[in-house]
């Protein structure tokens, strides 16, 4: 019997759905499991599948010949899983060797959750706080949007959206299950229904995650640490992100609060309204700003590689670029204050997934930046840039 079903939507991001499917057969190793694996491609149009095809044999590849949404794109994939269970996974995530045995040993001793959520830190070890979320009820609805939620953080009244008063290092029950890395029973699925498709992309997990508490389960957060580069799917900077979140917000909203009277629901309407227009207005405004810091000679900084293959590494990098070669991860170094950035490559083939993330967060720093090689396809992969052979 298939035990999971992991599903992932690729959009243009080849270097790390490959990067993201070599933890996931990491995971494998580590803990044989009889697993399923599908990749829907959203019409990328680029070499993604011709790229990765022949690097997963064991992956089933579906290209749809449009991009036809994040939601529509998972239930594609999902009404032709088997799996007990159903990992819906980003692209630009990481998970550690013993991150989906974690999951299942919790799910397979807690019948009562319809699904799990875990740690995520993005690419430089911080801590990304939709790792556990309360449900945007109005009133949660309106401490955020109106900033009471930023002011009161970590206030029960105030900051029950991204919860902050709970530990991140300890099992919580939360309310919604981030898209990137959602963990949920079939049944629940059979029961709750698959993903709403009017979420064109944004949201949906949050629907799927009050559909679960409809029917009757609760939902998680374990504290296993996974790496979620954060928005480098979905460019989330963009003018059509924020169109797409706040249209998704009121989706949500009309679907799930009807019941509201007309004016408190237009008060809610007119100020994600007025959020988006704010957000895009910042972007309009900053965007020269950031035309000419990319113009700007880019800081080189100081160079750490953690690899056996230093070569193979450096002929990848800027040319020149000055190196410390480093034995161990305690040779990290703190950078010092008004120094420049530190760049910090970790070799996959010296330290397990769960050395990297563990590494990461260990390290974490404003000035540290982490970048990940695979000397499989000689990638190295980072937050803001890929490094790879022309």
């Amino acid at each position: 019997m298939v035990k999971i079903s992991i599903v992932i939507v690729n959009y243009r991001v080849k270097h790390f759905l490959e990067q993201a499917l070599r933890s996931v057969r990491a995971a494998l190793k580590a803990y044989p499991m009889e697993v399923e694996i599908f990749v829907v491609d959203n019409h990328s149009q680029d070499d993604s599948l011709d790229y990765l095809s022949p690097r997963f044999p064991e992956v089933r590849f579906i290209a749809n010949t449009e991009n036809v949404g994040f939601a529509r794109a998972n239930n594609q994939a999902i009404e032709l899983a088997t799996g007990q269970y159903i990992l819906l996974l980003n692209p630009d995530t990481v998970i550690a060797e013993n991150t989906l045995h974690d999951v299942c040993q919790f799910m397979d001793s807690h019948p009562e959750a319809g699904g799990v959520g875990v740690k995520m830190v993005d690419g430089n070890g911080r801590f990304l706080p939709e790792s556990k979320r309360g449900f945007p009820s109005p009133w949660v609805s309106f401490c955020k949007i109106f900033g009471l939620a930023a002011l009161f953080p970590h206030s029960r009244l105030f900051g029950r959206y991204h919860l902050k008063y709970l530990s991140p290092d300890e099992v919580h029950r939360i309310e919604i299950l981030s898209g990137a890395f959602m963990f949920v029973r079939r049944e629940t699925l059979d029961k709750s229904g698959l993903l709403d498709e009017t979420f064109f992309m944004y949201g949906e997990d949050i629907d799927l995650s009050y559909r679960l508490v409809q029917v009757g389960y609760c939902n998680y957060y374990v504290p296993t640490p996974i790496i979620h580069y954060k928005g480098e799917s979905t460019k989330k900077g963009s003018l059509r992100y924020v169109r797409i979140f706040y249209e998704a917000m009121l989706i949500f909203f009309k679907k799930h609060y009807p019941h509201y009277s007309k004016g408190y629901a237009l008060a809610i309407k007119f100020s994600i309204f007025f959020r988006a227009m704010l957000a895009a207005a910042c972007r309009i405004l900053s965007y020269p700003f950031q035309r000419r810091k990319k113009a700007e000679k880019k800081e080189r900084g100081e160079w750490y590689i953690l690899s056996r293959h230093i070569g193979d590494i450096t002929a990848l990098l800027p040319g020149g670029t000055p190196y410390t070669a480093l034995s161990s991860t305690d040779e990290i170094p703190v950078p010092k204050k008004k120094a420049g950035k530190h760049y910090i490559v970790l070799d996959t083939a010296q330290l397990s997934f769960r050395e990297i993330i563990e590494t990461i967060q260990r390290h974490s720093h404003d000035r540290n930046r982490f970048l990940i090689y695979n000397p499989e396809s000689r990638v190295i992969v980072s937050p803001k840039e890929i490094y790879t052979q022309p």
